[in-house]
């Protein structure tokens, strides 16, 4: 009996392929709006931004150790995914202790944070010829990186200052994250459709 050959949602373990682009749009619409939230209200309290970054960050850091464990990570990439899904969920619970943390503290954890899912991603895509939709998931690590890296070393001179900017960058990142999670959809559609 011979087995038929594997087909590239096999190599990527069928179901987190054809599930992968409603996480992406979810993450994105999710993202745009804790944005919007934020921009509305930049004189929030240090507590309030605290605790919803901390719970954006303890999702993706969820997200980032389910894919960890996932049929279509490479095994080399399995420990960075780990890792860096274990920093940002600590990174997130970080996020809850108090509005006695200062604002750079504050600042440094959501960029470490951003800076860690950027370079996972890229690092993903990159070892990953076959990853579907593999531009976007590029071009989303580096929108990411650059995030991460324009909250750690940009100065924020008060707290209205970091949430406005959180906001912008958090409403580009969920658009870019809608966008490669509709690319994502019409390719596995197109690559049921054929198989």
């Amino acid at each position: 009996m011979t087995l038929p050959p594997e087909t590239e949602a096999d190599r990527f373990g069928g179901l987190p392929v054809h599930a992968g682009w409603q996480v992406l749009m979810a993450a994105g619409v999710a993202s745009t709006a804790l944005g919007a939230v934020i921009l509305a209200w930049p004189k929030t309290t240090l507590t309030v931004v605290g605790v919803l970054f901390g719970i954006y960050l303890l999702a993706f850091g969820a997200f980032q150790l389910a894919g960890a464990f996932g049929a279509h990570v490479p095994g080399h990439l399995r420990a960075l995914g780990f890792v860096s899904g274990a920093l940002c969920v600590l990174l997130g619970l970080l996020c809850f202790r108090g509005p006695t943390e200062s604002l750079l503290l504050l600042a440094l954890w959501i960029g470490f944070g951003w800076l860690l899912r950027g370079v996972m991603l890229i690092a993903t895509a990159l070892s990953t010829p076959a990853l579907p939709a593999r531009g976007w998931q590029v071009f989303l690590g580096v929108l990411t990186l650059l995030a991460g890296i324009v909250l750690i070393t940009t100065p924020f001179g008060s707290l209205a200052v970091l949430a406005v900017w959180s906001g912008i960058l958090l409403i580009v990142l969920g658009v870019v994250e809608v966008a490669h999670g509709i690319q994502l959809r019409l390719r596995v559609r197109r690559h049921s459709a054929v198989h």
